[in-house]
């Protein structure tokens, strides 16, 4: 696949070219594990490093590979690895060569204790609760779990069944690793203006704490230069299953800036450096002008940066923080 860097700035230089919807895990001993969609969306790759800077050399390892046919045999997208209760995990969505985008969330399991090495094994689609009718039953994907409180949370993006496939942002409590708790919750519908460009899409969540507070940041719009990522917040006390508790910024906390060299940012993690740093890990163009779908371009690179906070304690997100630069 043709590689373009577009214009190069003083700031656009990228961690790890052409890996998408980036996920970076910081493990207990401190060493840090990358995974992301790659172009061909057909497999599941890994890397390991002592240092986050360090994962751009390190060597890929193909952990996982599409089947040829039926469940999980098209558009292997937004891998995410997790260390929950002593064992390995990797939530990532997938569709069928007969029906490419009836893309579902699903989990692969470590049978040791190396993620790198151990074989994994096939644990099927995440399970909804018992009481729930109405998850992932229409276009599942880009789900992410975090703990709080030592309850263990599942969000991910579902379009409605009905009318203009609106992509919505939604949470439950996790029972286990692969079934929920509790029902959905509507977390956030595209409301604003650059929440609706091209496409009406609230997608890859991704969840930041500082000082009590959680800071959930999603991607908003369709997948080019107007891609861009929104952010909700909410305190550790309060109930994560209230929608009302959640305070949504009204502007993007992040978007195209044609001046330092970024189109579409988007779909990012957070991790931190050794000091406690904290960093946006995120995907982005250098060029705006994009041959075809946009979604098939390969040069959708990841990037790192250090994430500033404000007077009022929250995050600021700043391209001339790029770690890679």
């Amino acid at each position: 696949m043709q590689n373009r860097n577009g214009r190069r700035t003083a700031y656009n230089t990228a961690l790890i070219e052409q890996r998408a919807d980036p996920y970076v895990l910081q493990a207990e001993d401190g060493t840090y594990y990358f995974t992301a969609s790659v172009p061909d969306y057909d497999r599941i790759v890994l890397r390991h490093a002592d240092t986050l800077t360090g994962l751009a050399d390190a060597e890929e390892t193909v952990i996982w590979v599409r089947h040829e046919e039926g469940n999980m045999s098209r558009h292997i997208w937004a891998p995410e690895l997790h260390y929950i209760d002593g064992r390995w995990y990797i939530y990532f969505a997938a569709s069928r060569q007969d029906d490419i985008w009836r893309l579902r969330p699903y989990i692969l399991c470590c049978e040791g204790q190396d993620p790198m090495k151990d074989a994994w094994k096939e644990l099927g689609k995440i399970q909804r609760s018992d009481d729930d009718i109405y998850s992932f039953r229409a276009f599942s994907l880009d789900a992410t779990v975090f703990q709080n409180k030592g309850k263990w949370y599942f969000v991910w993006a579902e379009k409605v069944s009905v009318g203009i496939q609106i992509s919505n942002l939604y949470i439950a409590e996790m029972e286990s690793p692969v079934k929920l708790k509790t029902a959905q919750v509507l977390l956030t519908t595209p409301d604003y203006a650059w929440e609706r460009r091209d496409i009406w899409v609230n997608e890859g969540p991704a969840v930041l704490r500082h000082n009590g507070r959680i800071y959930l940041t999603y991607s908003a719009s369709a997948t080019g230069e107007c891609y861009c990522m929104g952010m909700l917040s909410i305190g550790e006390e309060e109930d994560l299953l209230d929608p009302r508790a959640w305070k949504k910024e009204k502007q993007p906390v992040l978007a195209s800036d044609r001046e330092k060299g970024f189109y579409g940012p988007g779909h990012n993690c957070f991790t931190k450096l050794p000091d406690g740093t904290d960093v946006c890990i995120y995907h982005a163009r250098t060029y705006a002008e994009i041959e075809g779908d946009p979604l098939y371009d390969p040069n959708r690179h990841a990037f790192a940066m250090k994430v500033e906070w404000d007077e009022n304690g929250d995050p600021v997100f700043d391209y001339r923080n790029n770690l890679a630069q």
